[in-house]
């Protein structure tokens, strides 16, 4: 049987995920601050509804939000679902956060007797829209089998990392970590390609089928050589994802030096008035500094 769901957050990846739900036969609400994805989710088959008066009915919610900021507030802030919603339904919380913050909201909502799976995601908006997508998730047995159909109909593969929150978000530092150098270096290649006579497409080419390439690399720069830089993933989630990680690694004392430089470039991407745009318009930082131009450019 299909369960009565909300997904909160419909940004890239949160509405492939409600089209997800929807399709596996959930009974979906979408909300969002935005109205026009939300009006755009009812005419795919979102059930209408204000959260407030439909928080009480939900089996599962899933918060896939920017922040903890954002999270609490879904949760616990002055409209917050997390006291209307019953007993034994699950919040799956999906946002990038400290491992700290997640182990605070389960025991939170334990104390209301509502379970909470730390699930961070990966794997982008495409994944998400087919239900694709990677999970790494904490929590208890309970609040594993609550969210077991949800999860059904969003991921590929759910990695079970522990029986309490915080392992999920801690991986997906690890994860984030990786993907913001990752993306920062392809830039950085690309662009460097440039000053040698290699094109964009040329690079992508060759470098894709090299030791060289990465996830990353094959996915972002595509994105580059077509000078379209529709946000899958925006450049500002970049400054908030390296600074958790950073955040994280001051508190174990641990130096990432490398992570550190790549969050000056997302920085400087957002300074240029990139934010809003796919991360891969980092390169823009690069091609700025070297004056080179990138394909698309000044056409």
């Amino acid at each position: 049987m299909g369960q009565r769901t909300a997904v909160i957050g419909l940004g890239s990846m949160g509405y492939g995920m409600a089209q997800s739900c929807l399709a596996a036969g959930h009974e979906t609400y979408g909300f969002d601050v935005a109205d026009a994805p939300m009006a755009r989710f009812r005419t795919e088959g979102g059930v209408p509804g204000a959260l407030a008066d439909v928080a009480g009915q939900l089996d599962a919610a899933m918060v896939v939000v920017l922040n903890a900021a954002q999270t609490e507030s879904v949760l616990f802030g002055e409209n917050g679902i997390a006291p209307l919603m019953r007993k034994g339904a699950v919040v799956v919380a999906c946002a990038t956060v400290p491992p700290a913050f997640a182990k605070e909201m389960e025991a939170r909502c334990s104390a209301l007797g509502v379970h909470y799976l730390d699930a961070p995601i990966s794997g982008g908006s495409i994944k998400a829209a087919s239900g694709q997508l990677s999970v790494m998730a904490a929590g208890t047995a309970e609040a594993f089998a609550a969210a077991h159909p949800v999860l059904e109909a969003t991921a590929e593969t759910v990695f079970e990392l522990g029986d309490t929150a915080g392992p999920g978000s801690a991986m997906k530092a690890v994860n984030q970590l990786l993907a913001g150098v990752h993306i920062a270096a392809m830039a950085e290649a690309l662009t460097f390609g440039m000053t040698q006579g290699v094109t964009p497409e040329k690079f992508v080419e060759v470098i894709s089928k090299c030791a060289g390439s990465s996830w990353m690399l094959e996915n972002r720069a595509p994105h580059i050589v077509a000078g379209d830089y529709t946000p899958h993933s925006q450049v500002n989630i970049w400054p908030k994802d390296l600074g958790i990680v950073l955040d994280i690694a001051k508190s174990a004392n641990f130096s990432a030096p490398i992570t550190a430089t790549a969050l000056q470039q997302f920085i400087a991407a957002a300074g240029m008035g990139l934010g809003h745009e796919d991360d891969a318009a980092v390169a823009k930082v690069y091609a700025r500094n070297a004056g080179l131009t990138l394909p698309g450019e000044g056409e």
